[in-house]
């Protein structure tokens, strides 16, 4: 059952030729967790804010368990936000910062405390709490600011960017403890970010956008795996993307090579895109659906990946090889038989 809608939502900036935000509908069933994922300049925090009612739509409806919240002010939407900036006020603690939200929506006094405690102890914090945010570091002041939107108790929790500020490994911890929070309290969560890693390390649902519309909504596997445009197959992971010309059903031409995919567009011209994971040197004599014979320009050692860059006459491809599995041995100058799939060609008209 959806939990939050979203309706032909629309938003256009004086001044502008193209909406903002444009018409885009979604469903979010109860205790997800939606990422809008995108490019900067793609509508997704524009369509955050009309959601928490800090931007008004010019069009479309805000539905929340089923009630048409789109007139509706903040403050009558019981939202909780967290902001990339974390806002914070300086001169209160942890507690009192938490506190705020509460005192706001006119929560008694006798409620406050137990709601602060029980929000600081959930993002490991209530040794903290009488802190103030120059005492706190970085992720210690996001989790304060995710405490304060979760004391209230939310119909939705909207973060915007909330980890932009810390470094990569605080990022990647602070990720999965937002993550874990939001599974055990079971809030409906919408999460804005330009970082696929974090999308698909936490979303149950993945929008991806680009110039003002969803391109895709799906799981970040069917994402990954089984992208819908040749926009989503560029912005998601890193993709081999080799010219090619479709010469019958299932039956592609490239560099002079037959190649056989799951699907493909009308004949013509066309645009095949291929993960590096699913691309393998073969040893000897094995074979697969797919064999393009190749040189290794480059090799890149990241400790459990290696990276093979090759040359072949349909194009470049990058192969992606486990440390000690056949090819990670590879050394550039070397000939190289690369195999893959059909079902692991995405085909685009060119």
């Amino acid at each position: 059952m959806s939990h939050l809608g979203l309706e032909r939502l629309t938003r256009r900036f004086p001044g502008t030729a193209t909406p903002a935000v444009d018409g885009i509908s979604l469903d979010l069933p109860q205790g997800a967790l939606l990422a809008l994922l995108g490019p900067s300049g793609c509508g997704k925090t524009t369509t955050l804010r009309m959601i928490a009612g800090l931007e008004a739509p010019d069009g479309g409806r805000i539905l929340v368990a089923g009630r048409d919240v789109t007139a509706l002010p903040p403050h009558r939407r019981n939202m909780g936000v967290v902001f990339q900036s974390y806002a914070l006020f300086p001169h209160l603690t942890a507690a009192r910062n938490v506190a705020f939200g509460l005192e706001m929506r006119g929560v008694p006094r006798a409620e406050r405390g137990p709601r602060v405690a029980r929000a600081l102890e959930l993002v490991g914090l209530e040794a903290l709490a009488q802190r103030k945010p120059r005492q706190l570091s970085g992720g210690q002041q996001q989790r304060v600011a995710l405490a304060r939107a979760l004391a209230p108790q939310p119909d939705l929790l909207l973060l915007d960017e909330p980890l932009s500020a810390l470094d990569a490994k605080l990022r990647e911890e602070v990720r999965d403890e937002i993550r874990a929070v939001q599974q055990r309290l079971g809030t409906t969560t919408v999460f804005v970010t330009h970082d696929q890693t974090e999308a698909l390390a936490m979303a149950d649902l993945v929008a991806v956008m680009n110039q003002g519309r969803i391109e895709q909504l799906a799981t970040p596997e069917e994402v990954f795996e089984r992208p819908a445009t040749r926009f989503v197959a560029t912005f998601v992971g890193r993709a081999a993307i080799l010219g090619a010309e479709v010469v019958g059903e299932g039956m592609l031409r490239a560099g002079g090579a037959t190649l056989l995919a799951a699907e493909t567009p009308r004949p013509g011209k066309a645009e095949i895109f291929i993960r590096p994971h699913h691309i393998r040197p073969l040893a000897g004599d094995v074979m697969a659906e797919n064999v393009l014979p190749g040189r290794v320009l480059r090799r890149v050692y990241t400790g459990d990946i290696i990276t093979l860059d090759c040359e072949t006459a349909a194009g470049n491809l990058l192969a992606e090889v486990a440390g000690g599995s056949p090819g990670a041995a590879l050394q550039p100058g070397q000939e190289v038989r690369l195999g893959f799939a059909a079902a692991d060609l995405r085909v685009f008209p060119a």
